[in-house]
């Protein structure tokens, strides 16, 4: 139980610093741990630094990373993909990290972004605790909503160490998980060029 002298939670209702270090406390206890021995006496306070940076996306947006665009494509009129983005989230149901490759293409129509800028949306959405499938779907409709390309392809191939470490224990076992709009869901050989592109098909 969270002592009664921890600082009181914040008007915004997140806990403070302190008393994210005494959850931390707690669940050292629990595994039959003593807080106060040497080795583990900064833990909480590292741990707490350590959530900051894995969940950062928390505190940015997506959009707005695809808010600045170009229309000066001169008539550009095919598939945009950059693939093999790595990245690591933790799934939300065992908060253990997932380790994973997504590809991201998409269809202009009057305009683009600048290729580093998917990259970065995949990052802000793993930097969340987030299913992968929950994942695949709004890295394609934050592209949706804000280049209104033809069409946009997410494909994502990843390690769940809830799968990989525990439970069931498939260290090689992967999960993929796919999405298509516009010309990429409606178009057979489109879809299939991307498919290829990444290595998928033949």
């Amino acid at each position: 139980m969270v002592s009664s002298k921890i600082v009181e939670m914040a008007n915004d209702g997140k806990p403070s610093r302190k008393e994210a270090e005494e959850a931390v406390r707690t669940l050292l206890r629990y595994i039959g741990e003593d807080p106060k021995r040497e080795g583990l006496i900064e833990t909480p306070a590292r741990v707490v630094r350590a959530y900051d940076e894995f969940f950062e996306g928390y505190n940015q947006d997506p959009a707005k990373e695809l808010s600045k665009t170009f229309e000066d494509i001169e008539g550009f009129d095919d598939i945009v993909l950059v693939k093999d983005i790595e990245f690591t989230s933790h799934c939300e149901h065992h908060m253990v990290p997932i380790n994973g490759v997504a590809h991201i293409a998409y269809w202009p129509d009057e305009k683009v972004v600048g290729i580093s800028k998917l990259a970065r949306i995949v990052d802000i959405l793993a930097s969340r605790l987030i299913s992968q499938e929950n994942m695949t779907g709004r890295l394609a409709e934050c592209i949706e909503k804000t280049l209104k390309p033809k069409g946009v392809a997410v494909y994502i191939d990843a390690d769940h160490q809830c799968m990989s470490i525990r439970g069931v224990k498939k260290r090689k076992s992967s999960t993929v998980t796919s999405t298509f709009t516009g010309k990429f869901k409606e178009d057979e050989t489109v879809q299939t060029r991307f498919l290829r592109m990444i290595g998928e098909t033949k």
